[in-house]
């Protein structure tokens, strides 16, 4: 039996694994900090928004599309497309957001790690 194939087929599907490694590797693709403050409870329009995801949104437009940064607030590639923005509630849906959390967000203006997974989004308090 020739395992040579075998082996050159490893190698031509190998650099299309290697940038889902961090996720196999227990990490996350991306994680920052940020100050969710008063700036971010209300969207462009001046609604105040009512959920933690619409809050988290708006913090990242805010920085990346309007130049509006907090002291504590660290960048981010993944949420500086506007598509990935447009992705976060559904991100959030299938990440982790505890209920308790999800309430200091809406109620007050947190410290907040989140972290960026191929397929989700985890929302901590710092």
């Amino acid at each position: 039996m020739n395992l040579l194939p075998a082996r050159l087929r490893w190698i031509a599907v190998l650099p299309a694994l290697l940038p889902s490694l961090p996720a196999l590797a227990g990490e996350p693709l991306e994680a920052y900090i940020a100050r969710l403050s008063a700036a971010d409870h209300y969207n462009s329009s001046g609604e105040r928004l009512r959920s933690a995801a619409a809050i988290i949104r708006q913090d990242r437009a805010n920085l990346h599309r309007y130049g509006v940064r907090d002291p504590e607030d660290e960048t981010d590639r993944f949420f500086a497309a506007a598509d990935n923005r447009a992705r976060l509630e559904r991100l959030l849906a299938d990440g982790f957001l505890d209920r308790t959390t999800e309430r200091i967000i809406v109620e007050d203006t947190p410290l907040v790690r989140v972290e960026v997974w191929p397929n989700h989004v985890e929302v901590r308090l710092k």
